[in-house]
């Protein structure tokens, strides 16, 4: 099969509800009236686009981060024969990055031969399903079961959903989009908080963490049904658009870049993403991002209550610290598409991460400060991962490239994700001294790599311009031969 030139058949031939738009239509620049006129199209996609994609992604966090609070309700005691050390709980809760590092990156690139609207909302079908099952299990083997498939499930959405979003959005809007999408994340975790300390006081004839499971994966279901008949197909492809509108929005697509026309996977790109060094460093910070982010998910009720709360109380005060963190992620997205920098504001938030585990540490016993202490971690960690998944949605150049690269650095960063749900068993509580110390030192590694990369774009640009001489921003650059090593490509720093 010849990769480079494949097109999957479920495109838009033989449909007459679809205006042709030729491969040469890519390579014409676009006259616009006015700005007014992309404005018009970019709210438009913003209404169609985000408001799914966010309640997916607070949906998807809730099924993989209410373990923690399931903990709280007592799941240990009905399926894990009461797991005095916590080991079992562990494995349940890691088990979920075993299927989702392993797939992450061959779904991403089947992901570019089907329709969007299609591959995102069967995943969330399926994941759902997977979710809710959860409520059923009555042993160990049951949960990790539904665990692995929740991984392989979700593993096809994140990289799709990054890549999708490339499709439609500049390098200067792509950042903040993200956030919004990634934001929900922070949405999930204070969410997750008040549902569970709901669900804490209700009184009904199933265990209180089977009815969490239940009303947290049966939306999901719904959604994926949903995204099924609204989300739109490819810029070229998509019937919610207008002939006119599909033209600015192909020109969007290509803006400082090339989109691939149709359903096509460049051999040669994929394996440019898989030599591609900085890609691998791009993996390291996510691997300290990821473990931060799954000890807070599994483990912040837990941590929270060695402050001397009840669990009830536990869970509701995990909302304060991901509401901040929330509104932090979205000043520094905004910040960075309008500076059009995500290396320095990404050493900045990985630092204030790690502050705040090491006040953790410096301070066993004064409970304000250790719970102000929190919200550093939340609003760096997250802040942290919505910029580096905005970096890397621009600067691999081409589509067949991003969709190998992003889930590589991804699936190397979610082992961090496992590293990071062993990170605080039961026997090291409540300091925590391990856990804490681990993911401060992951969180200033990450800094520095982000520095380094920073340096180095900025180094690869200064070296173009000069021998290139700079381009106009909006022109679209060939990258089907080079991806981001064609000379009019410019990386954001």
């Amino acid at each position: 099969m010849d990769f480079d030139h494949y097109e999957h058949s479920d495109r838009r031939q033989d449909d007459p509800g679809i205006e042709e738009v030729s491969e040469i239509d890519l390579l014409i620049p676009l006259d616009l009236d006015s700005e007014a006129q992309e404005q018009r199209l970019l709210r438009k996609l913003d209404k169609r686009i985000l408001p799914i994609l966010c309640l997916l992604y607070l949906f998807a966090y809730l099924d993989r981060s209410n373990l923690g609070n399931a903990r709280l309700q007592g799941l240990p005691g009905d399926v894990l024969g009461g797991d005095p050390t916590g080991v079992l709980f562990d494995w349940v809760n890691s088990a979920f990055f075993f299927t989702y590092i392993l797939l992450q990156i061959p779904f991403t690139v089947l992901s570019k031969y089907y329709n969007p609207r299609l591959w995102i909302g069967c995943s969330a079908i399926l994941w759902g399903i997977c979710s809710t099952s959860m409520a059923t299990a009555h042993t160990f083997t049951g949960l990790m079961i539904s665990r692995l498939g929740l991984g392989t499930f979700e593993a096809a959405f994140g990289g799709a959903v990054v890549l999708y979003f490339s499709f439609y959005y500049t390098k200067a809007e792509c950042g903040t989009r993200i956030a919004y999408w990634f934001g929900f994340a922070a949405v999930a975790g204070a969410f997750g908080g008040l549902i569970a300390y709901g669900i804490q006081h209700v009184k009904v004839s199933i265990a209180n963490w089977r009815l969490l499971f239940l009303l947290e994966g049966m939306p999901t279901m719904l959604l994926g049904l949903i995204c099924l008949f609204i989300l739109p197909d490819r810029p070229e492809s998509t019937k919610f658009l207008t002939a006119a509108e599909r033209k600015i929005a192909i020109s969007r697509m290509n803006r400082g870049t090339s989109g691939d026309f149709g359903a096509v996977v460049r051999r040669s790109h994929v394996i440019a993403a898989f030599q591609d060094w900085r890609i691998y460093v791009g993996g390291v910070i996510y691997f300290g991002l990821n473990c931060a982010l799954a000890s807070l998910s599994a483990f912040l009720p837990t941590i929270i209550g060695t402050m001397g709360h009840e669990n009830a109380m536990a869970q509701l005060m995990t909302v304060p610290p991901y509401a901040i963190a929330g509104f932090v992620l979205m000043v520094a997205s905004y910040s960075s598409d309008r500076l059009q920098i995500r290396g320095p504001l990404l050493v900045c938030t990985s630092t204030i991460g790690g502050l705040g585990y090491m006040i953790l540490l410096g301070v066993p016993h004064q409970e304000d400060v250790r719970y102000g202490a929190t919200f550093l971690i939340t609003s760096g960690t997250y802040s942290s991962i919505g910029l580096v998944n905005a970096w890397f949605s621009h600067n691999l150049g081409s589509e067949t490239k991003r969709a190998a690269g992003i889930p590589l650095y991804g699936a190397i960063g979610q082992i961090g994700g496992i590293l990071g749900s062993h990170l605080y068993p039961l026997t090291e509580g409540p300091a925590y001294t391990s856990g804490f110390t681990v993911s401060a030192f992951l969180l200033f590694l990450a800094a520095l790599c982000a520095l380094m990369l920073s340096v180095s774009f900025r180094l690869d640009n200064m070296q173009r311009d000069q021998q290139y001489g700079k381009p106009d921003p909006d022109d679209m650059v060939d990258t089907s031969e080079l991806a981001d090593k064609a000379p009019g490509f410019r990386y954001v720093p």
